[in-house]
């Protein structure tokens, strides 16, 4: 073969090369870099976030839903929602009760964070809030709060439709906390509680 054909086709194949390489390279510039990650590690999130508790939103629940706390389920049988100024909680009467035959509640409320808490009622004769600090059971409870709410009642409560209520909030270590409640000026009903921690309440809407 003549050495000029030689010469023009390695011309020609050089060039083709060439338009390939660039078409590549413009492709792949073209495509836009992913962000990078390290391997495994997630995108920054807010551990107390509702998705935390199992089974849904814990301050959706109202009368005809069932919790599961503890292994035990629980039919939601009526809701407080109170108002106190522009700050707004809630309280819902259980059907399952204690081996004493105590009333069992869950409090619901935003502090900023997610709060909820495990109620067992008291028996509260004899025991007021009339002290900066109270000793129930060998726990000592130190006063944290004294308000007047606004509350709406829905389902069955033990208490009126609508009204209002003085409550006295006590508090001691470990998540652990005392409530006295009085409705419409009547006597004093008390309450010991316990923080529910993440992830153990599992929730089932009613219909």
């Amino acid at each position: 073969m003549d050495g000029k054909v030689i010469a023009v086709l390695l011309a020609l194949i050089l060039c083709a090369l060439v338009v390939i390489i660039v078409l590549m390279l413009r492709r792949r510039s073209a495509v836009p870099d992913a962000p990078s990650r390290a391997a495994g590690s997630a995108a920054p999130r807010d551990p107390f976030a509702a998705e935390d508790q199992v089974g849904g939103d814990p301050r959706t629940l109202k009368a005809g839903d069932m919790v599961e706390y503890l292994g035990v389920r629980y039919f939601v049988r009526g809701s407080l929602r109170l108002r106190e100024g522009g700050f707004t909680w809630s309280e819902h009467l259980l059907d399952a009760d204690t081996i004493e035959d105590a009333k069992v509640w869950i409090s619901v409320e935003e502090d900023p964070d997610l709060e909820v808490v495990w109620w067992t009622e008291l028996d509260a004769e004899g025991l007021v809030p009339d002290k900066k600090t109270l000793t129930v059971d060998g726990v000592e409870y130190r006063r944290d709060e004294h308000g007047t709410a606004d509350y709406a009642g829905e389902g069955t409560t033990g208490v009126g439709d609508r009204g209002r209520v003085e409550y006295v909030d006590y508090e001691a270590s470990g998540g652990r906390y005392l409530s006295f409640e009085r409705f419409g000026g009547g006597a004093w009903e008390a309450g010991t509680g316990e923080r529910v921690p993440n992830g153990t309440l599992t929730i089932y809407p009613g219909s």
